[in-house]
């Protein structure tokens, strides 16, 4: 091998060796970043038992309860008082033992406060481990609050009335039997489906108009405390569709505090007479001939006979003056009323009038001047009613009855400004309700 070939091998060895060295560099730095992918891609089924493991055993202080303490704590139990509830029935529901349960009732059996509870109210009952009682409240819907609180041995009973806050309530709902069943289903408090009958009784005859499909919607007051309904109040405004016809209402209060419904356009829809003297009561003889159960004969019935229980409460059908109160041959117990302008009117066969009634008494339209009976020539329960002008009898049904004053032009203004933004609350609900059902 001559010198040139020597030196061309020497070159080529040292580069292989240089190559080498930086190859075992480069592997030399790249061994962190290879662990680390090996830890993070971890075969399968790879086996980690050279990993060391050690257990460690701690002894833990466990706080004891301290049996004094619970025998001294206190509990609020809440349930609703429902329709055929005995007052028993809900101090077992809510947690009051028996012997402690016995023991209120025999102390608050007699009093006053007791009473006020009405089915669907909200109770409260404080009660310590033992189940005793320690104190009892709930709100009546006059919106007081009753409380009963223990003493010792006894219960001392304390009422006070209570700062309620109104707000609006919108409901709406749809008739398949009943005004009352179509209210009850939409969440419409009783005091406010009565109003509905009330409003709009001079256009609808709810024992008889009503049809399958007929809707409402209202607008009315609800009154809370602490954010729990406590009672409703007057009906603002209400729309009811009867037969395909609408019918709209609208409360307004003029400057010197007079309030009244009336029709968007203002036309007052208070009729100085109510057609009907009692509430949802059923006619069991109109204004016709037919045979006297008494005199066995036929004769002119000069009245309209309502059906109803004994109690049912009897109210004027429109403002008037007390003529005479007390009985009559026939019509038992009477109370007659002169309206002016030749009208008067007579409700028969009372079982009782109301406390104070006497002769020259100013009654008001919707008040109470008796209780149905069977006084008189009766066969049954039910309040027998005339309509008289200038002495002559008229079919209380039929007869044309004159209408309330409208909004007078110079407060159109004001009454539209309030009629207004409730239109507009009944013209969403009710275009809401038929986009759902379409």
């Amino acid at each position: 091998m001559n010198k040139r070939e020597k030196q061309i091998l020497t070159h080529f060895g040292s580069r292989r060796e240089s190559k080498l060295r930086l190859r075992y560099i480069v592997a030399l730095c790249s061994l962190p970043f290879l662990g680390m992918v090996a830890a993070f891609g971890t075969a399968p089924d790879t086996s980690t038992s050279f990993v060391p493991t050690r257990t460690v055993v701690e002894s833990l202080d466990i706080a004891h309860p301290d049996p004094s303490a619970d025998a001294n704590q206190v509990f609020w139990h809440e349930e609703r008082f429902g329709r055929g509830d005995t007052m028993s029935d809900l101090l077992v529901r809510l947690g009051v033992n028996d012997a402690d349960a016995r023991a209120f009732l025999r102390q608050i059996k007699p009093g006053r406060s007791l009473r006020l509870l009405r089915p669907g109210t909200t109770v409260q009952a404080r009660t310590d481990s033992d189940g005793a009682l320690l104190a009892l409240r709930y709100i009546t819907d006059k919106g007081h609050l009753v409380s009963f609180n223990r003493q010792g041995e006894k219960f001392k009973s304390v009422e006070q009335q209570l700062s309620l806050s109104p707000q609006q309530e919108m409901k709406s709902g749809e008739i398949s039997s009943s005004l009352f069943a179509a209210t009850d289903a939409a969440g419409v408090p009783d005091n406010v489906a009565t109003q509905i009958a009330d409003v709009f009784g001079g256009d609808i005859d709810f024992r008889r108009d009503l049809r399958h499909g007929d809707k409402f919607t209202v607008i009315y007051e609800m009154y809370y405390h602490d954010g729990r309904p406590i009672k409703s109040g007057r009906l603002l405004a209400a729309e009811f569709v009867n037969r395909g016809k609408s019918y709209r209402a609208i409360w307004y209060r003029d400057a010197a505090g007079k309030g009244d419904y009336y029709t968007p356009g203002g036309k007052n829809l208070h009729e100085a007479f109510l057609r009907s003297p009692l509430a949802f009561s059923r006619i069991s003889s109109g204004f016709a001939m037919r045979f006297d159960p008494y005199l066995k004969k036929w004769r002119k019935h000069e009245g309209v006979d309502f059906a109803a229980p004994v109690g049912t409460h009897v109210k004027a059908t429109a403002d008037g003056i007390v003529a005479f109160v007390g009985q009559e041959r026939g019509y038992g117990n009477i109370v007659i009323l002169d309206h002016q302008r030749g009208i008067s009117t007579r409700y028969a066969h009372l079982s009782r009038f109301a406390p104070g009634l006497h002769r020259g008494m100013r009654v008001h339209q919707g008040e109470v001047i008796g209780n149905v009976g069977q006084t008189g020539w009766a066969t049954g329960p039910h309040l027998h009613y005339e309509f008289r002008v200038n002495g002559k009898v008229r079919n209380p049904l039929t007869v044309a009855l004159p209408g309330g004053p409208p909004i007078p032009p110079q407060q159109l203004a004001a009454f539209n400004s309030v009629s207004a933004p409730l239109l507009a609350q009944l013209n969403l609900l009710r275009n809401t309700n038929v986009a759902l059902s379409e």
